[in-house]
């Protein structure tokens, strides 16, 4: 059993800067990929950013250049650094991590708006 606790969210306006962090607890938690969803109003879950167990990303097209996922194993904990936030980029964020099965986080509401 994996538990996820997420930190981070918030309000800011377009053009600034956020950073989530996810806090994993429960065995095993290095060999898990590790990542982040968001499911904005009326639409779909999908991934923003994801971590494998080694080190190589994957990022939603729209977020390339702008996002950075990274984790550290010493601590459990993956982070999503958000910059040049958009409007669009609204939605409740997940945290996510999955090895043979997956668990997700409670999510936290970023809102970009000025």
């Amino acid at each position: 059993q994996v538990q996820l606790v997420e930190s981070g969210g918030g309000l800011v306006q377009p053009g600034g800067s956020l950073r989530l962090s996810c806090a994993a607890s429960g065995s095993n938690v290095r060999i898990y990929a590790m990542g982040w969803y968001r499911q904005a109003p009326g639409k779909q879950r999908e991934l923003v950013a994801i971590v494998s167990s080694g080190g190589s990303t994957n990022y939603v097209e729209s977020v390339k250049g702008r996002f950075t996922v990274s984790r550290d194993n010493a601590k459990y904990t993956v982070y999503l650094q958000m910059n040049s936030l958009k409007p669009e980029d609204t939605a409740v964020y997940y945290c996510y991590a999955g090895h043979l099965q997956g668990y997700w986080g409670q999510g936290t509401q970023v809102t970009v708006s000025s």
